[in-house]
């Protein structure tokens, strides 16, 4: 049931129809416009967080159709950010757009589940591969004896390379899951040598032994059971800043016979290769989404891709596809350079319910996108000495960062805001205003809300603390400012984890070993795994 709001710019719909929606077959974009944090505490099951201090910035990348079927949603209540959302959208040419009537707080009185934690649906798909193909994991102390006794093993960390140097299992190689199925071979060379996987918790550390598993490796493969987080638990020593990683040393003779082994993992999952012509025309097509995906990594991806393609790692998709794909029922497109990676990323998506294929010629094929990016406003961005020079006269600072980067340094008596509360700031109308920010876009988008609460003088400064510091402007650190409370971009229990703190990192291990029981029968049935 919908019906016309007051805000002209969307419909309200109610949660049972949204329910509906979410399990129709259809096309459709469900957007938590909360911030992270908020986000990070209780949300529906398939929502995609598009923070409303990030809308205009990402939305287009996460879901580009503009007339696609949308629903977003915030707390309910007076909080207004779905409105606010809701005329954003609208401004960006966004046509189809509906609010859930009485937020995620109608949606669980009227009884439906409530998920807190982040890439839920891909974190589910992990628990429930380890329950279906019943993979094998090694708990960290008897992985620390094997070790110590010198057994023939290497430890592959599944996690991004910027991810392993955080924190890692000592003597670990990065090797992330998307790069396995092409580089594993160089690290264990001896079909003797037992491979175990890790990550920082368990998805990637199941999802990628699997891979390896399924891809029919003859070493003995396992998981490590709760990735780094169950190393520390155990009160085992992890490694921080190693710098160990797989090579570039592919011996192009291999290359067939891994591209055959991908291709035959592929079939059975009923991966389909499509050539770049139908994908030319699957881009045209104005009635269905696609997206296209370069699942290389990050050193190839920045040497060249196909035009409007993501760079979207190939284990960081499977393990967080909501990052990259907003639009649930969409098609995705997934492509490399040689025929091995991309068909065994697409296995998995297709069994987690995504209309995933594989692009014949690879990074190869002749594309054109006329997907456009929508330009942000015009707003004039200062120098450290300008920003200086503003300062000395009178303007006021609104840091509009991360509140923890916040809290880490900032400029003395600038003021943290975020911006679905800049109603709260009680500025002087009179007096010019910078706004502080990592990304000058962020700050120009910010600036409309400003505008239209009567603020006319807004700039913008995109400097660091080093650079603040180096044109001579004061800086202070307020590790209680802003209070927890206001910190509704971060996401504490997610975070301290890996911080030191053993009650969050057994929490956060009991919430996601506790997904598979909160989903329903109909979250359920959208994986496709195998029958066996």
């Amino acid at each position: 049931m919908m019906h016309p709001t007051q805000d002209h710019s969307v419909a309200d719909i109610d949660s049972h129809t949204l329910k509906q929606w979410l399990h129709d077959g259809g096309e459709i974009a469900l957007l938590d416009v909360r911030e992270h944090g908020q986000y990070g505490e209780s949300h529906l099951f398939y929502a995609v967080p598009v923070p409303y201090s990030r809308l205009e910035v990402d939305i287009t990348r996460l879901a580009p159709r503009r007339d696609v079927r949308m629903a977003i949603y915030d707390e309910g209540g007076a909080d207004g950010t779905a409105a606010r959302a809701g005329r954003a959208l609208a401004a960006l040419g966004y046509t189809n757009v509906h609010r859930l009537a009485g937020g995620i707080a109608q949606w669980r009185q009227d009884g439906y589940a409530a998920f807190a934690g982040v890439n839920v649906p891909s974190k589910t798909f992990g628990e429930l591969a380890e329950e279906v193909f019943h993979t094998p994991r090694i708990g960290a102390r008897e992985l620390a004896e094997r070790q110590r006794r010198g057994d023939d093993l290497i430890v592959l960390d599944g996690r991004p390379y910027a991810e392993y140097q955080k924190m890692s299992i000592p003597g670990g190689v990065c090797c992330p899951n998307g790069e396995l199925a092409l580089r594993a071979h160089t690290l264990a060379k001896s079909p003797q040598t037992t491979i175990v996987i890790n990550c920082a918790g368990r998805t990637r550390s199941i999802i990628g032994a699997q891979t390896l598993i399924n891809l029919g490796v003859p070493n003995p493969v396992y998981a490590l059971e709760n990735g780094t987080q169950g190393w520390y638990l155990e009160d085992l020593q992890l490694e921080h800043g190693a710098l160990r990683r797989y090579g570039d040393d592919i011996a192009p003779q291999d290359v067939p016979a891994l591209a055959q082994r991908s291709a035959a993992l592929a079939e059975r999952h009923s991966v389909p290769t499509v050539s770049a012509q139908a994908v030319q025309a699957w881009l045209r097509d104005t009635a269905r989404s696609t997206f296209l995906c370069d699942v290389r990594s990050a050193e190839e991806y920045l040497q060249g891709s196909l035009p409007g393609a993501q760079h979207t790692p190939g284990g960081q998709l499977i393990q967080a596809t909501d990052q990259y794909v907003a639009v649930r029922g969409a098609r995705i497109v997934v492509f490399d350079s040689e025929g091995v990676r991309a068909p065994v990323i697409a296995s998995w998506l297709r069994q987690m319910g995504w209309d995933a294929s594989v692009l014949k010629e690879g990074v190869h094929a002749r594309l054109e996108t006329g997907a456009k990016e929508t330009p942000a406003p015009e707003i004039r961005v200062l120098g450290q000495a300008e920003l200086a020079a503003a300062m000395a006269q009178g303007a006021q600072l609104v840091d509009i960062r991360p509140g923890m980067r916040y809290r880490a340094k900032h400029i003395a008596g600038a003021r943290w805001a975020i911006r679905p509360r800049f109603d709260r700031l009680r500025l002087d109308v009179s007096r010019p205003v910078v706004l502080l920010a990592e990304d000058a876009a962020l700050a120009a988008w910010a600036a409309q809300d400003l505008l239209a609460l009567g603020v006319n003088d807004i700039s913008a400064n995109a400097g660091t603390p080093a650079s603040w510091s180096a044109q001579g402007i004061a800086l202070e650190s307020t590790p209680d400012a802003p209070a927890d409370a206001d910190c509704i971009d971060y996401l504490f229990f997610v975070h301290d984890r890996h911080d030191g703190n053993k009650a969050a990192a057994r929490q956060y291990l009991a919430w996601e070993t506790n997904l598979v029981r909160q989903i329903d029968d109909r979250e359920r049935a959208a994986y496709r795994f195998p029958v066996r």
